[in-house]
């Protein structure tokens, strides 16, 4: 791993940030294009969508050592919130032409999904499970030594 590598231990929300995709206006609708190492600063390896979420679920509930998302909301509306083991943020996604960049090591929660809400995730990683922290506990304690800053 890198010397400036993000980890638990040195990552925050911070460093997490809503991105303006380009937005493009027709005549005949709009359209918005994402591209990696421009609007979002890694390479896309993977993309995938949640939708038909019932009411009340969670989504969500882990954090990741490298991976790098952007989360965006294709359709509809939803809250995502954020926690760095200090602090936390919820952000609530609503605009197609808008996403929420998440840097590795940081706990993410997505609720509140409005009726018919699509949510687009673009990784910058494949898939693999040995990238996730999905006990809390665990998360809290890679992120101990931030608590004592």
């Amino acid at each position: 791993m890198a010397d400036n590598a993000i980890t638990h231990s040195n990552s925050s929300i911070d460093m997490c940030r809503l991105v303006k995709l380009s937005k493009h206006h027709h005549d005949n609708g709009n359209l918005t294009v994402v591209e990696d190492c421009n609007e979002i600063p890694f390479k896309i390896k993977r993309t995938y969508y949640l939708y038909d979420i019932p009411g009340g679920v969670e989504r969500g509930g882990h954090s990741h050592k490298a991976l790098y998302q952007l989360i965006v909301a294709i359709s509809g509306a939803f809250d995502v919130t954020i926690d760095d083991g200090v602090k936390s943020l919820t952000v609530t996604l609503n605009r197609p032409y808008e996403g929420l960049l998440i840097v590795p090591g940081i706990w993410r929660t997505l609720e509140n999904f409005s009726s018919g809400s699509v949510c687009a995730v673009i990784a910058s990683e494949h898939y693999d499970e040995d990238d996730y922290i999905r006990d809390y506990n665990e998360f809290k304690q890679l992120t101990a030594c931030k608590r004592k800053e």
